[in-house]
């Protein structure tokens, strides 16, 4: 895996996180990572650390086995057509398009060319993502490479793509739902008596240790919350007051909304 040459076509924030986040693992040098963008100083940072950068996508495919889809999804149809005649059945595409199914990907580029899609979360740039990763049967022998990369980074399940979206939901757009609480806890921590760095850190490592309790010992939620309210005590009254206030139901409907979204950005 280390002589694989890695090429990503787009250098914004998952791009680069994925690009970041292969050279903090040691699975892969930065001299076999390239990174595309029109706009080239965006991505300086990379390149300073020894990653190549080039704005020629199709150069960039040429030379790689595994290639990286991170743009946004409008782009996508207009970049596969410009990268298909630099694809062949030796190379492995990778796409991290949110909404873009592999239907639509395949029906630009043919059933020749192996086809996975993956949907990671920033917080790969830490090797600590969520990745979600479908594809069609036919390409199994190849999927051993690919999860090896996102196993990297952080944890990886291999689901069925009629899941994807509720993958992108749940996984990437859940970050984004988890800080949000962050900064609630944070707040509220401000308002009771702490600075604001104090509260970030107690809070931070807080909801972390809340998520290894649920990923080491595989106990439901509840089964966990069980050990710290009390009768009478402090947690269950403001869990109640919480959920009084619609807690659970608003992160649900959240979710819900953001699925709804995707699925109608499908039609």
């Amino acid at each position: 895996m280390n002589s694989k040459k890695i090429t990503i076509i787009g250098g914004g924030n998952l791009g680069g996180a994925i690009a970041q986040g292969l050279v903090k693992s040691g699975l892969i040098k930065a001299e076999n990572i390239t990174v595309t963008r029109r706009r080239l100083p965006l991505i300086e940072n990379l390149r300073e650390m020894g990653i190549n950068t080039m704005s020629d996508n199709e150069a960039a495919v040429e030379s790689a086995d595994i290639i990286f889809l991170a743009i946004k999804p409008y782009q996508i149809v207009d970049i596969l057509r410009d990268i298909k005649g630099k694809l062949s059945a030796d190379k492995t595409l990778v796409s991290v398009v949110a909404g873009v199914g592999l239907d639509v990907i395949e029906k630009e580029i043919g059933s020749e060319i192996p086809l996975f899609r993956a949907m990671p979360n920033t917080a790969i740039s830490l090797q600590e993502s969520m990745t979600c990763i479908s594809f069609n049967p036919q390409w199994s022998d190849r999927k051993d490479d690919v999860v090896k990369l996102f196993d990297q980074l952080g944890e990886t399940a291999v689901i069925a793509e009629e899941l994807m979206s509720a993958a992108t939901v749940l996984g990437s757009c859940g970050i984004a739902f988890a800080l949000r609480f962050i900064r609630a806890a944070m707040q509220g921590g401000i308002e009771i008596g702490f600075g604001a760095e104090m509260a970030q850190l107690i809070t931070a490592q807080t909801v972390k240790g809340a998520a290894e309790l649920v990923k080491k010992t595989k106990h439901h939620p509840e089964r966990e919350i069980d050990k710290v309210t009390t009768p009478r005590g402090i947690t269950i009254s403001g869990l109640n007051e919480m959920e009084h206030k619609g807690f659970s139901s608003s992160l649900i409907q959240g979710l819900v909304t953001s699925f709804e979204k995707v699925e109608k950005e499908k039609k």
